[in-house]
């Protein structure tokens, strides 16, 4: 019985070294694709055909005008801009109408959340279809020249395009704000760069999305997962329309100033994240080996690559346990391989703080991240015993 013990676990140890091992890898080549790796030939920009932009709002009323002010000077004569005001209690479509907006008022206390807000709008958009739906979400700057680059390119390449998106923490942040910052900064600019500059697709990330009519309109978004922009990215390129990042643009948004605006956002995100790793990963893993889709494997591997902090502590966990199981049976395979793990994740972090954020994050801060991974302890235990399912706004002040 003792041997079948051991036996049991040293494959269960040694699993989640590999694992580990295999997304760590996969960070570190993007990492290192965006540092040391040459930008992909841009497509000749296409027409610059006609463009709707649909903006999902919930309880906005505050950033709302804001947001519109900053989109409405790229557009056209022949351009549209539709706010779908969902489900709010303020006064979020009285503002946008103000702005000039077209608006559209969703109740629905039962199907609540951005794929539904953006369903509406889709199909608002059904009698006079534009050539390009661009999706912005509702407390974001959209930076000049961006709706241009972002239709154009969607016109070259007729497939989903994705701007940088980042989010950016106030001048008087907190530590682990500023610490959010870089995670983000990493997830969403240098892995897609790297990605990009290996000519491989990229994922949606939420906000600065634009999509040839025929792809959005024929997706199905009416549905209430909290993280729908990540799904929808990967079924449209299980489709054969992976996103792909489109250079020189930008689209930017604050994160909530509140503690607990702070804490929803993240719970959000990463629960949302953990559970398409958890329920979708293996059958779009299945599926890319099975068609020898390398764009939809480069994605889904992408995906499976969890949030930093979370990685980090894996990382952590995998090394114990490979040095107990050294310990306790001499066997050094999963030592070894949490070892180089924990080494490229190290090296990925460093490098990406080194080459992008040094202005942003002071390395003493950088050196706290280790507690801030701790910290979020009980976000991944809640993910276990009592996930997030429901879409919940985050609180802005």
């Amino acid at each position: 019985m003792a041997a079948v013990i051991t036996v049991a676990l040293e494959l269960l140890v040694g699993a989640v070294a590999l694992a580990v091992l295999l997304v760590s890898t996969v960070l570190f080549i993007e990492v290192m694709a965006a540092i040391l790796g040459a930008d992909s030939p841009e497509p000749k920009p296409g027409e610059r055909g006609s463009v709707a932009v649909l903006i999902p709002a919930h309880d906005e009323s505050l950033l709302i005008a804001s947001t519109i002010r900053s989109i409405v000077p790229q557009l056209l004569e022949h351009d549209r801009l539709l706010v779908v005001a969902d489900n709010c209690t303020d006064d979020t479509a009285d503002i946008a109408a103000a702005e000039g907006a077209e608006v559209v008022v969703r109740t629905d206390a039962e199907r609540r959340g951005k794929g539904y807000a953006l369903d509406a709008g889709v199909d608002h958009f059904r009698t006079a279809p534009p050539s390009v739906v661009l999706i912005v979400d509702a407390d974001c700057h959209v930076s000049d020249g961006t709706v241009d680059r972002l239709v154009r390119a969607t016109g070259a390449t007729g497939k989903p395009v994705q701007a940088l998106y980042l989010m950016q923490a106030a001048a008087d942040a907190p530590a682990p704000v500023r610490i959010a910052e870089f995670a983000w900064l990493v997830k969403n600019k240098v892995r897609p760069e790297g990605l990009n500059r290996l000519g491989l697709p990229c994922q949606l990330t939420g906000s600065g999305m634009a999509f040839p009519w025929a792809a959005l309109s024929t997706a199905t978004l009416a549905t209430g997962h909290i993280v729908e922009d990540l799904k929808l990215g990967l079924e449209l390129a299980r489709k054969g329309s992976a996103p792909m990042l489109c250079l020189g643009t930008l689209v930017t948004s604050e994160f909530p100033s509140s503690s607990a605006g702070g804490k929803t956002q993240r719970t959000r995100w990463e629960h949302g994240h953990l559970s398409v790793i958890s329920r979708d990963g293996p059958r779009y893993l299945l599926h890319a080996l099975r068609a020898r889709d390398w764009k939809l494997l480069a994605m889904t591997l992408d995906l499976c690559v969890p949030p930093t902090a979370l990685l980090v502590l894996l990382g952590v966990l995998s090394w114990v346990c490979g040095a107990l199981l050294l310990l306790l049976t001499g066997s050094v395979a999963s030592l070894t391989a949490a070892t180089v793990a924990v080494g490229l994740i190290a090296a990925s972090v460093v490098s990406s703080w080194l080459v992008y954020a040094r202005r942003l994050l002071p390395f003493s801060d950088l050196l706290l991240g280790a507690t801030y991974a701790l910290r979020k302890i009980p976000l991944y235990a809640h993910f276990l015993v009592a996930r997030q399912i429901d879409w919940v706004r985050s609180r802005r002040d």
